[in-house]
């Protein structure tokens, strides 16, 4: 019995889903860019404790917005991808992305052993 290829896999659906979630994503990083409403911003107070919540949201809010660019970077890439017909090829290594990666994670431009070289290659985040 042979394995699923990306042939397998309905490249228009695909696109279709790309460019949904490329739009629900955009709409987000757009909600959190907008300046808030005049008057909206609290101030921290002079007691200890005061802003903390304030200070967690934005802080929270920073974290969101970054993977929400990169959500759009890996969505973009995958749309890209579809367009030159290299959907389903690694970036890295050049071999095929299993289809049950592209179904579960359809942008995803990496295969598995690749993309688990580059997380490990990433940074420490700070804290």
């Amino acid at each position: 019995m042979s394995s699923p290829s990306r042939t397998d896999l309905d490249l228009d659906a695909v696109y279709a889903f790309l460019l949904e979630a490329r739009l629900r994503t955009g709409e987000r990083v757009t909600g959190m860019a907008r300046r808030p409403e005049r008057g909206s911003n609290l101030g921290f107070g002079k007691r200890i404790g005061d802003g903390t919540i304030e200070a967690v949201s934005r802080l929270t809010d920073i974290g969101v917005g970054a993977s929400l660019e990169s959500s759009l970077e890996r969505i973009d890439r995958a749309l890209a991808k579809l367009a030159d017909g290299t959907y389903g090829i690694c970036d890295d290594c050049g071999r095929a992305i299993l289809p049950a990666r592209l179904q579960a994670a359809p942008e995803s431009s990496l295969c598995v052993p690749c993309a688990g070289r580059a997380t490990r290659r990433m940074p420490p985040s700070r804290r």
